[in-house]
């Protein structure tokens, strides 16, 4: 059988394990060829290739579910459930997903971009169906990057309580850092421990005990503490902790042998209650390159298969913002031993692992743990550190009691960098940053703030980082910069709540905020070809917002525009509407931003142009709702 022949995983039932082999090794070469063309994650999903075909193999998928966690790891889950002739559109608009979505197929029975999901949710439909006193399996996979996040270790806490809610929790151990265990001896104890014969052998040495005349139920006590101390000795340091926590551990499993895990999965599916079965794996397995850097590949943009090296772009691009964010912080921080970056295991992404490098104790990485990374910023502040919560914008949700009990109602000095802010691209609705200015700006206490361009984040940075008065956020977006100049040193801070000018005109005021500044100048410039001259304004900052700059222009011109990279509910534009009523000034307004709708994964221009959000759209928009005489002009 050839993978292209596979749309239901029911049909990997009866293959032999050089057929599961072949399987194997197909979807592995799928995987990197489609990758190597469209970008996506490449690393996680190499190395749970046999644990997929191995657990699917012992499971009903007509009834059992499967949630992945994260799902970046489930592309061979989706080559096997039905995607294969359209996995060439990976994470392309109107394609394949790059993370699960219930909407995109049946067999996703969760859909999951953010991690330490799975077992919660696992655990929700295992007590549905035993309420609804239904058969069926529940599993969950994840990663052992995310048992560092608190939510997964939550839903241990609570599974581990119900001894007879039969749920699998397949621990993906890609790093091997868990548990030193890993080899032939914990293999083979685990084997004895859980085997059929050597529990009967148990049982009935305790019950030969129990008919000892006199003796025999005075040590019962004894004999279960006897039991107890020989299952201690038979499980691996890590396996006696989820003991302890209620869970049948089992493991470590060689990750990459077929005929191990699907005995193992067999013989967890026999087991009453909870049980863990720890799987080591190899991450980017079957690439040489991506498991030799399994950093550089858990995710690459499209690359050349043979070399591993990235696809170079047909022209220069200006540094990412991210970078210009990392090298001003650096820079900074070597004059200020106070300043501290944190990030939830995304220092890559941020660019904090450039701070690593460079300034290491002044680096924190707190894992998966975005509601400890700010309250540790809120301690940290405390002491009269800057610390700096470099997380991304739609990450930094997960903190948010955190952000409004332990930092804003204490007023504490802490300052927040929010990467990946507006419109992410490829990895879609679980990533785009649609609403942190809606989320941060009604929060007592917190400034908001947001760069035009590269040149004016790293004036943010600085006066993020000078801001003591209270916490502070900045937003920036995912991509390059404008090709701005840039200063190594030397940069002067913002004034709080001011914006500046750009542009002057007396027929419609034009309000970017952020990412939006330019294509709201580039508007004007096309508006000024039909004899509209707009007032330009960035306004940099939301809260507080500059009503001293604003509201006279607004009365004086009469037709407002607002414009934002983000939810138009509670948003930029929301908030200059406010200020407007605020002040009695009744003028028309015209919010352009990102409607009440999930943006889907395309690539950001495609999706600024599904939104309305390009300059040519921006002035149409502008002419439809303020000048309809001079639109039907244009048409």
């Amino acid at each position: 059988m050839h993978l292209s022949e596979i749309t239901h995983p029911n049909q990997l039932h009866g293959l032999s394990i050089r057929q599961l082999q072949q399987i194997a090794h197909q979807i592995r070469d799928k995987h990197l060829q489609t990758v190597a063309a469209t970008g996506g994650h490449l690393g996680p999903g190499l190395g749970v290739v046999e644990l997929t075909l191995a657990l699917y193999q012992t499971l009903d998928l007509d009834r059992d579910k499967v949630i992945w966690d994260v799902g970046h790891q489930a592309y061979p889950h989706k080559l096997i459930t039905g995607r294969y002739h359209d996995f060439h559109t990976l994470r392309q608009k109107d394609g394949v997903a790059g993370y699960l979505k219930r909407c995109e197929n049946k067999f996703d029975h969760f859909g999951a971009g953010h991690a330490s999901t799975s077992i919660s949710a696992a655990l929700g439909m295992a007590l549905a169906r035993d309420l609804k006193g239904e058969k069926f399996k529940a599993v969950a996979v994840i990663g052992d990057g995310a048992l560092t996040g608190g939510m997964a270790l939550e839903a241990i806490n609570h599974a581990g309580h119900l001894p007879k809610t039969n749920l699998l929790v397949v621990l993906n151990d890609n790093e091997m850092s868990i548990s030193p265990n890993v080899g032939a001896i914990p293999r083979y104890l685990n084997k004895m421990r859980l085997s059929p014969p050597v529990q009967f052998l148990a049982d009935n040495f305790e019950e030969q005990f129990k008919h000892i005349p006199f003796v025999g139920e005075s040590l019962s006590p004894e004999l279960e503490r006897i039991k107890e101390g020989m299952k201690r000795l038979a499980v691996s340091k890590l396996g006696a902790v989820f003991e302890e926590l209620g869970f049948t551990y089992m493991g470590p499993v060689d990750g990459h042998n077929l005929e191990e895990l699907i005995a193992t999965f067999q013989q967890a599916h026999q087991i009453t209650g909870p049980v863990l079965v720890h799987v080591a794996t190899v991450k980017g397995k079957g690439y040489e390159m991506a498991e030799k850097d399994q950093v550089g590949y858990h995710a690459q943009n499209p690359f050349n298969v043979t070399t591993g090296k990235a696809i170079p772009s047909s022209k220069p691009k200006p540094p990412a913002y991210a970078k210009v964010f990392s090298h001003t912080l650096v820079k900074l921080a070597e004059q200020n031993p106070k300043i501290v970056g944190i990030t939830a295991a995304m220092a890559t992404g941020t660019g904090l692992d450039k701070l690593q490098a460079k300034l290491p104790n002044q680096y924190i990485d707190v894992g998966i743990a975005e509601q400890h990374a700010v309250t540790v910023a809120a301690g940290l502040a405390c002491e009269g550190m800057r610390p700096v919560a470099a997380i991304y914008s739609t990450f930094l949700q997960r903190a948010y009691d955190q952000i409004i009990h332990d930092v804003c109602i204490q007023n504490l000095p802490v300052f927040f960098c929010l990467d990946r802010a507006g419109i992410v691209g490829a990895d879609g609705p679980t990533h785009q940053g649609m609403y942190d200015i809606a989320y941060l700006r009604c929060i007592p206490n917190m400034v908001v703030m947001a760069p035009k361009d590269e040149a004016e984040l790293q004036r943010m940075v600085v006066t993020g980082i000078e801001y003591t008065d209270g916490p502070i956020s900045m937003r920036f977006p995912r991509g390059n910069g404008h090709g701005v100049p840039l200063m190594e040193e030397g940069w002067e801070p913002l004034e709080i709540g001011k914006g500046e000018i750009l542009r002057q005109g007396d027929d419609v005021l034009i309000l970017g905020y952020g990412t939006m500044v330019y294509p709201g100048m580039q508007a004007a410039e096309i508006l000024s070809e039909h004899g509209i001259e707009a007032t330009v304004i960035n306004a940099r900052f939301v809260k507080p917002l500059d009503t001293d700059l604003i509201l006279p222009l607004a009365q004086q011109i009469g037709r407002v525009v607002t414009l934002e990279e983000g939810c138009l509910m509670g948003g930029f534009g929301s908030a200059v509407a406010e200020a407007l009523l605020d002040a009695d000034i009744v003028v028309p307004v015209k919010r352009i931003g990102v409607p009440d709708i999930l943006v889907d994964h395309a690539t950001p221009d495609q999706s600024k142009a599904s939104l309305g959000l390009t300059s040519q759209q921006i002035a149409d928009n502008i002419l439809q709702a303020f000048f309809k005489k001079q639109a039907a002009a244009v048409v």
